[in-house]
C-alpha cells in the first residue's frame, strides 16, 4: 500500500462530494461539498485547493458507469471534469474509478441512520465520495495495485469494444 493522503470525489450535476483519507490511507472520511459550476473552473479550483492543502498523493474521481459497464452522459461528464481537475493539479495523479451505485448506497446508509433525503442533500455527495475513496483504498490494499485509470492515460477498452484479431479484417 502506497502511503499518502488521498481525496475522493463524487461529481454530481449540482454538487461535488469530497472525502479525504488519513496519511496511512486506511480510512476515508467526509470533507466537504462543493457547488458544481460547469460554466467556470471554480469547482475544480476548490478541489485542487483542497488537494494542495492536504498534500495528497492522488485524487480518486468516481466514474459512474452504467450497470452494463458502458460510459453514458454522467460518466462522460465525470471524465471531462476529471480532465479539467488534472490540469489544475500538476504533479498529482488523478484517477477514475468505477463507482456504480455509490450515491444509491450513500442514500441507503443515511436513511438507515435516520436521515431523510431532504435533510441529507449536502452530505449525500460527501458520503458517496467516502464510499468511492474507501473502495479504492481497499482495492489497492487487497490487490497491491493502484485502482482505476489515470486521467490522461489511455482509456481502457470496454467489453463491447474488444474484438478478436481476425474480426473486421479481410481474411
Amino acid at each position: 500500500m502506497r502511503p499518502g493522503a488521498r481525496l475522493g470525489v463524487d461529481v454530481g450535476s449540482v454538487r461535488i462530494g469530497v472525502a479525504t483519507s488519513d496519511p496511512d490511507a486506511l480510512v476515508a472520511t467526509p470533507l466537504r461539498t462543493v457547488r458544481r459550476d460547469p460554466a467556470s473552473v471554480a469547482d475544480t479550483a476548490e478541489v485542487a485547493h483542497e488537494a494542495g492543502e492536504r498534500d495528497v498523493l492522488e485524487i480518486v474521481v468516481g466514474l459512474p458507469l452504467s450497470m452494463d459497464g458502458v460510459e453514458r452522459a454522467a460518466a462522460q461528464t465525470a471524465r471531462s471534469w476529471a480532465v479539467a481537475l488534472a490540469k489544475q493539479v500538476p504533479g498529482v495523479v488523478v484517477r477514475l474509478v468505477d463507482e456504480r451505485l455509490s450515491t444509491v448506497d450513500a442514500q441507503r446508509a443515511l436513511h438507515a441512520a435516520g436521515r431523510t433525503a431532504r435533510t441529507s442533500r449536502e452530505i449525500i455527495d460527501q458520503q458517496a465520495a467516502v464510499l468511492i475513496l474507501q473502495a479504492a483504498l481497499d482495492s489497492e490494499r487487497v490487490s497491491g495495485h493502484a485502482p482505476g485509470e489515470i486521467v490522461g492515460g489511455r482509456k481502457p477498452r470496454t467489453r463491447q469494444s474488444r474484438r478478436r484479431p481476425s474480426e473486421g479484417r479481410p481474411g
